[in-house]
């Protein structure tokens, strides 16, 4: 089992107490009676010896920057198949200790920053204030067609072409009523033309963008970007909301999140998705979030479908509960929500040689 992929990391990052960890543990459901009723794990008395084992866990733990600036790092669920968010007690702490806190939630803005805001932010009532989104040239070029073995090469055009893919998740952070600025994260291999056309780009939409260099400046490569955000703090412009009510049904929520954040025409529920729906509604469910599992690949459940597709359908095939998260998963495409090592593993490639010499890790 891979830690970042099971419920419990997902239940270790939502929970905001010990007692809640607990409770939350309790609910897992792990199993259902012939008449359907659920079995959870406090039935199975499984509850205590999953606590035990997270007592010191739960506490977050702090670390230092190489720039000499205080973090917590505290758990990690992925992204693409759970809410892609460290634990809401380390961002708590950090409100409590410091003036800014900085947290990241995983891959594009279509996965972590919905799951972010509608799952941890609403769960965890906090109030973001400003958003950024990280974008980078060698991916925007691989959006507007370019090969990924060419990426290193300057091609503005394609640059160009796949810009629109940033255009989106631009768009889809401001539904929220919290504004973004973009953090150009510059490459060696980054041209200058290049760097100005993502610049100009987003002068055209309307977004403030800056060139960021946090890996080989240590930090100060970011002065710029810490300004841009100062300034969007200062402004006020923020006004947080969730994109859905919590009390709509889980279709209206998934077809929400589908049409306003992916792009799609709409949802085709397939295989067993509709009557796991009533049945998840019909045993509670019906009121909490929704964790869409997709590829994080694509706005759509199609990895081929680069930039910002358009014209598409998302596919969900099954919908399973967490509830010891609190939310149900939809499963959209052929998503593998316990994903497993390649057919050759990079541990294959590792040794040391007879001279002591550690080979395989590059």
């Amino acid at each position: 089992v891979i830690t970042a992929a099971s419920e419990i990391m997902a239940i270790f990052c939502l929970a905001d107490s010990m007692q809640d960890l607990t409770e939350r543990l309790g609910n897992i459901i792990v199993a259902s009676t012939r008449q359907g009723d659920p079995i959870r794990a406090r039935e199975l008395e499984a509850t205590g010896a999953m606590t035990l084992l997270l007592r010191d866990a739960l506490n977050p733990n702090l670390v230092q920057t190489l720039g000499g600036t205080p973090a917590f790092i505290h758990g990690g669920p992925f992204a693409n198949i759970a809410h892609g968010c460290n634990s809401l007690i380390a961002t708590r702490s950090a409100i409590a200790l410091g003036d800014v806190v900085v947290t990241e939630a995983g891959f594009g803005a279509d996965l972590g920053a919905e799951k972010f805001f509608d799952i941890k932010c609403r769960m965890g009532n906090l109030d973001p204030q400003a958003v950024v989104v990280v974008a980078t040239i060698r991916a925007l070029k691989m959006h507007g067609g370019m090969a990924k073995d060419s990426l290193q090469n300057e091609n503005v055009a394609a640059l160009k072409a796949g810009v629109i893919n940033l255009k989106a998740h631009v768009d889809n952070v401001r539904k929220f009523g919290v504004p973004p600025v973009v953090a150009v994260n510059r490459f060696d291999t980054d041209s200058d033309a290049e760097v100005k056309a993502i610049l100009e780009a987003c002068e055209e939409w309307g977004v403030m963008a800056v060139e960021a260099d946090p890996h080989s400046t240590t930090g100060t490569g970011c002065l710029e970007l810490a300004d841009a955000v100062s300034d969007l703090l200062a402004s006020g412009e923020a006004n947080f909301r969730p994109l859905y009510e919590s009390d709509s049904g889980l279709r209206e929520k998934i077809d929400t999140i589908a049409t306003e954040i992916y792009g799609a025409d709409g949802v085709d529920f397939v295989g067993q998705a509709d009557q796991a729906i009533e049945h998840l509604e019909s045993i509670g469910l019906r009121d909490v979030p929704v964790c869409i599992a997709k590829t994080q690949y694509s706005f759509s459940d199609d990895p081929s479908l680069l930039g910002r597709p358009s014209g598409f359908r998302i596919r969900v095939g099954d919908v399973t509960p967490s509830a010891g998260a609190g939310f149900v998963v939809a499963k959209t495409g052929e998503i593998m929500t316990m994903p497993g090592l390649a057919a050759r593993p990079a541990a294959a490639g590792m040794s040391v040689t007879d001279a002591g010499e550690i080979v395989g890790l590059a």
